[in-house]
């Protein structure tokens, strides 16, 4: 759509900018024993205790997935005219060796308990659920106990979907979290656990009503350590319908150890629907996107960040939604379409509060991205508040 006046856009930059932020520098210590979430959602705050020795991240350098565990051939996901280099430790986990398989050769016995078990014991899990495709109904959410790993994988074969049944998460680990166990006393800046999910669908997940850590992440809620996404797809999954920097109808995630980018490559985002980000979003948090597909996503939310009057807030970020201080963005070989948010960033919202934040949109197309309010003048599709306009090599946008 076309651009507001350069006047709105101002005075928004200026709204925006007191936008509670959780970049690299603002990590807190660990939550006082209650484990109750503060006015701000979590946010972290003061200084911070040295962070731990950092394991080697994310599967390793050179890790890839076993012949034997390869996906199904009729598993598609991602963007298969990506041609965007994919760095070693971004690539899937070797998982021939598994740490404990889900199933014994039956779909019956592929169940939601079985799911909850594995992931609370953490390390490599696989699935043994038939030859078959097979949906595994959620009945309870998969949580990551920090201490049991330090890496901690789900592998579906290309096979498995997880459905959250439209009524719950799907998964959920947060560093911060007192019932899943404290394993330093820096919470927000450890390197574990390590959580990667890969050749694997998660769909109809609805965190709607959740209210730790400010909600969002309706198939996956991710706070500390790392978490990467791998040949995945999400489908229909949602969080609340309102609210001003809540979001991730597929993914949430706020901090990561270092500051260190989430990876998400050769991955599908498909009608999702939040307040803001009907795909994905984060608090001062990094991303590293590569050759994947954005589709039918929304931000439904209505009146902005901060809210407007009269408002509950909300409605920025049709794919993706980014706010806080110090982070960066990296899009590459990504198709970005057809998504829409009734304020700003039909595709993207971007919103860097000290003006440090920056993106690069490499090689990648965003087209019929729709923004119902406001978007960045020369960038379709996008909200845009950083360092320098972005940088959009080899792209095109309409």
């Amino acid at each position: 759509m076309r651009a507001k006046p350069v006047l709105v856009l101002l005075a928004l930059g200026v709204a925006v900018a007191g936008l509670p932020a959780c970049g690299s520098g603002d990590r807190g210590a660990a939550p006082p024993p209650s484990g109750t979430p503060s006015a701000t959602a979590g946010f972290p705050t003061g200084e911070q205790a040295a962070a731990p020795v950092a394991r080697t991240g994310l599967g390793g350098p050179g890790a890839s997935p076993s012949p034997s565990r390869r996906p199904a051939t009729t598993f598609r996901a991602g963007n298969p005219a990506g041609r965007a280099s994919v760095p070693a430790e971004a690539r899937a986990v070797d998982t021939s060796r598994p740490t404990r398989t889900v199933g014994t050769g039956t779909p019956a016995s592929c169940t939601s308990a079985a799911v909850v078990k594995a992931v609370a014991a953490g390390g490599v899990i696989t699935f043994d659920c038939g030859p078959d495709p097979v949906t595994i109904r959620m009945t309870a959410t998969a949580k990551v106990r920090n201490a049991n790993g330090p890496k901690v994988v789900l592998d579906g074969g290309g096979k498995v979907t997880l459905s959250g049944q439209g009524k719950r998460r799907i998964l959920y680990m947060n560093t911060c979290d007192e019932a899943q166990g404290w394993t330093t006393s820096h919470c927000q800046n450890q390197d574990h656990p390590q959580l990667t999910v890969q050749n694997i669908t998660f769909a109809d997940g609805n965190s709607t009503g959740e209210q730790a850590e400010g909600g969002g992440g309706g198939a996956i809620f991710v706070r500390g350590g790392r978490v990467k996404v791998v040949n995945s797809r999400f489908v229909s999954n949602r969080c609340d319908r309102t609210g001003p920097d809540l979001g991730g109808a597929a993914l949430r995630v706020l901090s990561q150890y270092d500051n260190k980018p989430v990876y998400v490559v050769n991955s599908t985002f498909e009608k999702g629907s939040c307040a803001n980000g009907g795909a994905l979003s984060g608090i001062g948090v990094s991303w590293t996107v590569l050759n994947s597909l954005f589709t039918g996503n929304e931000a439904i939310g209505n009146g902005a960040n901060p809210a407007k009057a009269g408002t509950p807030g909300g409605g920025s970020g049709g794919a993706i939604y980014c706010d806080g201080n110090r982070f960066t963005v990296r899009i590459a070989g990504t198709v970005i379409e057809n998504n829409r948010a009734n304020e700003g960033g039909g595709a993207i919202f971007f919103v860097s509060n000290d003006r440090t934040g920056t993106m690069t949109i490499e090689n990648s197309t965003l087209r019929r991205n729709r923004s119902g309010q406001f978007e960045t003048r020369g960038y379709p599709g996008i909200f845009f508040l950083g360092a320098r306009n972005p940088s959009t090599p080899g792209s095109r946008l309409s």
